[in-house]
């Protein structure tokens, strides 16, 4: 791994061009206090923004630690080849017009190459990039403005934008950033390389990622265990859910976003927290900098109106949190700093009468702290000071910092709107163990992401996914030969016989036993052929059959009786993520209740048990209503089966489908497979 810390943390920087993003970039160094020298070099100028210019990179009387190259792509290619001979500790490369920019005049991957061999081992970071702000250190290889100030710790942020880095530095929510750094093309360095480097600086609480695409899958993991190991959390903003960003995002940075479902899937499974917007990454952010992952996503809510302790708890229903009810301690806590006035529960409305009263508001916030929670939230709107006297609300804050210390639980002041919790307020309370959050929604999310990562902090990590050569001439195996595929590695099929002709059917169908299922083969929609047949009972129904039946080679097979539910098992190949596995509502109901959990492979027995509570459908699995359950170790089984099957043949395989999994009390069968199988070319087959 390259050794960033002389581009990241720079005490000399060099600056390429002297145009308006040259003039800036220093403009912006000196505006934050940057105090090593600054070198700008420009072939006719004599000064750049009131500093002595040199000429050539080969006039520089020392070997810059960072560079940013604000010059047209091929005079970057060239100055990176000098820079990296001269023994420079690494580069910003401004210019676009790489491998995101290919046309019909120039070859941008040819060119993006060109830049690789010509920076040789010194790292830099784009091309087509902004760069990146530290500002512990006060170094900006950035050409433009930003709204951030010095800071002794804090998060980092990465992103492939960086407009959207500009405007995560220009958010006034008290989000303390120690670098905004923007990654463009990832032509040498990758998000994650950058990413381990600023999660291993001492000073950096948590790192925020928007991310188009992954890129290196095996450092992407590396930089989650790496989190894990630091006790940092990291959250996401994963953008390609819609065909338009994904379509933005190709021509935007190169980059392959992949399937969202894989893509959350990859996430979850890294204990990498997910949101989806900028505000509940802000938030999100603002929490793990000042509290860290949290160890439960059990919380408390309080507010002086019971219309607010409403909206919390209507609003909690779209996130993963929990507002338990309280216990004999909260309870009693609670009533002798309340009264008999109050009613008690989780959200509480501790009404109006003790405030301005810092004990007993202390008291209260205490008490319900003593609970099993991991926070508690006061919601509580500051009013707008340029028309209102803020002061009677210093109190809460009061109260709310006394809890905290008092039980050693971190509290929330929580805004219903963003605007009404000050930037200053914020700020003052950075550091300690009162956190102040904006919004409902962003707040719920922030503390369930949080609580989230938390929780995946875990001893063990998930074994390295799933990798294979992508497979070439697929072909579609048919439903027989997919079945006794997968009947070797145990999924449990219907018994049944393939057979040339109508005339055999009879006979094979008198000693399978009735009642059975009669398929003709080499259909692609054989319902709508009327090629498929069910519980037929007798040899008649057989020979009615086969009279409306297209002709061929037919599949008849025993009907799976007693069934509970039916499920779809399925594994497809993601080009940027590995093999994702789903498991669904199966049969008709696939595509009424769009009732699916997606994962990565390879899993485990407790991730599919975990997959399963998710879906709806697991009601009826376990049993509704009084009607039989059914067996889930036998969905366990065979999923891991399937799973089994896909690694043996993990450079052939593209899909595997098994619709419906009929499930029973006593077993779960294939009713239906589906394979699409390829083979390697001949020049990857070693």
């Amino acid at each position: 791994m390259r050794d960033l810390n002389r581009l990241l943390n720079p005490k000399s920087i060099a600056v390429i061009g002297g145009g308006v993003w040259g003039r800036s970039v220093i403009a912006q160094c000196q505006k934050i206090g940057f105090e090593g020298p600054i070198f700008p070099v420009h072939p006719s100028a004599q000064t750049l923004a009131g500093l002595s210019a040199f000429q050539d990179i080969s006039d520089l009387p020392m070997a810059p630690d960072a560079v940013f190259i604000g010059v047209n792509r091929h005079a970057t290619i060239d100055c990176l080849g000098k820079l990296s001979a001269l023994g420079a500790g690494g580069a910003v490369c401004f210019a676009s017009g790489f491998l995101e920019a290919q046309n019909e005049t120039e070859d941008g991957e040819a060119l993006q190459e060109a830049l690789l061999q010509a920076a040789g081992e010194m790292p830099f970071i784009g091309p087509n990039c902004y760069g990146f702000v530290n500002y512990l250190e006060g170094a900006a290889l950035w050409p433009d403005q930003h709204g951030g100030v010095r800071v002794n710790s804090g998060v980092a942020i990465l992103t492939q934008s960086s407009n959207i880095a500009i405007n995560i530095t220009m958010q006034q929510r008290g989000l303390p950033i120690a670098y905004a750094v923007t990654v463009g093309n990832q032509a040498q360095i990758g998000m994650s390389e950058i990413g381990l480097a600023l999660l291993r600086d001492a000073r950096v609480t948590a790192l925020g990622l928007h991310i188009e695409g992954v890129g290196d899958l095996r450092a992407f993991e590396a930089l989650a265990a790496e989190a894990r190991r630091l006790g940092k959390g990291i959250v996401a903003l994963k953008v390609g859910r819609s065909l338009q960003a994904q379509a933005a995002t190709l021509s935007h940075t190169a980059s392959l976003a992949g399937d969202a479902a894989a893509g959350d899937a990859l996430l979850a499974r890294l204990g990498i927290g997910q949101v989806r917007s900028l505000p509940e990454l802000v938030e999100t952010l603002v929490l793990l900098n000042q509290i860290g992952p949290l160890t439960s996503h059990h919380i408390a809510s309080l507010s002086c109106s019971g219309g607010e302790a409403s909206l919390i708890a209507d609003t909690a229903l779209g996130y993963d949190v929990v507002f338990p009810p309280l216990d004999e301690q909260q309870l009693s806590g609670l009533r002798a700093a309340l009264g008999p006035m109050v009613s008690l529960a989780n959200p509480l409305d501790y009404h109006t009468y003790i405030w301005g009263d810092e004990a007993r508001m202390t008291a209260a916030f205490a008490a319900i702290l003593s609970g099993d929670v991991a926070l508690a939230c006061v919601i509580v709107d500051f009013p707008r000071s340029d028309l209102c006297d803020p002061s009677a609300w210093r109190c809460v804050i009061a109260a709310a910092r006394a809890a905290a210390k008092t039980s050693g639980k971190p509290v929330v002041l929580l805004g219903s709107f963003p605007e009404n919790i000050p930037e200053a307020l914020a700020l003052d309370l950075s550091g300690g163990a009162v956190v102040a959050l904006r919004g409902l929604p962003e707040a719920l999310c922030a503390i369930a992401v949080a609580a989230f990562i938390g929780r995946r902090h875990l001893p063990h990590l998930p074994p390295p996914l799933v990798l294979g050569a992508p497979p070439r001439r697929i072909q579609l195996i048919s439903e027989a030969q997919a079945k006794q595929d997968l009947a070797k590695f145990g999924v449990l099929i219907p018994a049944g016989a393939l057979v040339a002709s109508a005339a055999t059917v009879e006979r094979e169908a008198a000693g399978l036993g009735f009642p059975v299922v009669l398929k003709t083969m080499g259909l692609a929609h054989k319902s709508e052929a009327n090629a498929v047949h069910l519980n037929l009972g007798n040899l008649k129904e057989v020979q009615r059959a086969l009279s409306e039946m297209p002709q061929g080679s037919f599949l008849i097979e025993n009907m799976v009786q007693g069934a509970v539910v039916e499920l779809l098992l399925g594994v497809v190949r993601d080009p940027a993520h590995g093999f994702l596995l789903t498991l669904a509502a199966g049969g008709v109901l696939t595509e009424l209740l769009e009732d699916s959990a997606s994962l990565l492979l390879p899993v485990t027995a407790q991730d599919v048990e975990h997959a399963l509570d998710s879906l709806k459908v697991n009601k009826i699995l376990r049993g509704f209503r009084g009607r039989p359950s059914g067996n889930r170790a036998a969905v366990i089984a065979a999923v891991l089966a399937l799973q089994d099957y896909v690694l043996a043949h993990k450079d052939q395989i593209e899909e595997v489908e098994i619709n419906p999994l009929i499930v029973t009390p006593n077993a779960a069968i294939a009713a239906d497979a589906l394979i699409r199988i390829g083979q390697l070319d001949d020049t990857d087959s070693d």
